[in-house]
């Protein structure tokens, strides 16, 4: 008989020891003594206990003690002494204001110099600061965007009439066109030639570039078919738009009629394109929410155009940039496929 009982564990302490010893992100000290709490629990005596975990009899009492009296919270390292803070209280609280509720007077972020210098009264180190900082989980270096989207009354009744459209055309004499612009695309060409991949070594692109204008593309996708319509723009504004507007009307057979899906973009909201389209009956217009074009499926497209062709191309014009986006396009008509709609509106699982 064991001079030792074995250990009372529940099941969920049981379950929760397991998951920590199986957890690639818990420490090897966490490991051993999730460890020697199972195997007492098993009724496994010091002796075993401490040759299974590589630790000697007198520390496996301890934590077989700790845990009886303390659950989980006794296999936590303790407070350790040492020498007393030298930055208290009032000091990191001066910390915080300054990272949290100012501005640097001259530099557009606060570094931890710049903190350190602010705050001379205290007389702290530029690495101190950086270890409270740490400590607290501030990151005054790091920013992140966010929009302030006002809600959208509309928002889940366009949203439905949008995913409808995609799911299922309206009639068979009709057409569903998704339509948007992107703008600003670089002709670029490298100040020197790229150096193709070798053996070993990947592909190596010169950094320094000339500028030769921009473009602006039009673009129409047919969701049911995955071909694309473009033009090109001088620039993105109501009368070009308009002028998009017509060469779709006049490529589509005059008994379709052509469902639009658009943003709520300058160009697709202004007077002239409401008035164009108010004498074009066959047009019907389907605005996304605001602020949500990403439920537009030719941003789809375009996601494609930048990853196959612009991310890495070279323009040596912008003649030369629209040509080659016409042709990828026209290469891409050819073998065209809608985009397959896999969310069925379910509640997305967290894995």
């Amino acid at each position: 008989m064991w001079s030792v009982p074995p250990l009372e564990i529940s099941d969920e302490e049981r379950c929760e020891l397991q998951r920590r010893v199986r957890a690639h992100t818990s420490t090897q000290r966490m490991v051993k003594r999730s460890r020697i709490v199972l195997m007492a629990a098993e009724g496994a005596p010091n002796r075993q206990i401490a040759a299974a975990v590589g630790m000697s009899e007198e520390y496996v009492g301890v934590w077989r003690r700790r845990f009886e009296h303390e659950r989980f919270a006794g296999l936590e390292d303790r407070p350790r002494p040492g020498r007393p803070r030298v930055y208290g209280h009032d000091d990191r609280l001066k910390i915080i204001e300054t990272v949290t509720a100012t501005t640097p007077e001259v530099e557009s972020q606060w570094s931890h110099r710049l903190i350190a210098e602010s705050l001379h009264d205290v007389g702290i180190s530029a690495s101190q600061v950086g270890r409270i900082l740490a400590d607290l989980d501030l990151k005054p270096h790091l920013v992140r965007g966010w929009l302030t989207r006002p809600d959208d009354p509309a928002f889940a009744e366009r949203a439905v009439d949008v995913c409808g459209l995609y799911l299922h055309a309206p009639a068979d004499n009709a057409l569903v066109l998704s339509v948007d612009e992107k703008t600003a695309i670089g002709a670029r060409s490298r100040r020197y030639p790229t150096k193709r991949c070798q053996p070993g070594q990947v592909e190596r692109q010169e950094f320094e570039y000339r500028r030769h204008g921009t473009a602006c593309l039009m673009a129409a996708l047919n969701v049911h078919t995955g071909e694309v319509l473009a033009a090109d723009a001088v620039r993105n504004d109501a009368d070009n738009f308009i002028g998009f507007l017509e060469r779709i009307d006049a490529a589509t057979p005059a008994e379709l009629t052509i469902h639009l899906v658009l943003d709520n973009g300058a160009s697709h909201v202004a007077k002239r394109t409401k008035s164009w389209l108010a004498d074009h009956l066959r047009f019907v217009v389907h605005h996304t929410p605001k602020h949500a074009s990403w439920l537009n499926q030719v941003e789809l497209f375009f996601s494609i155009l930048s990853r196959k062709l612009l991310r890495r191309g070279e323009f040596a014009s912008r003649d030369e940039l629209i040509a080659r986006i016409m042709a990828f396009i026209h290469d891409h008509n050819r073998t065209a496929k809608p985009f397959a709609w896999t969310y069925d509106g379910s509640p997305l699982k967290v894995a």
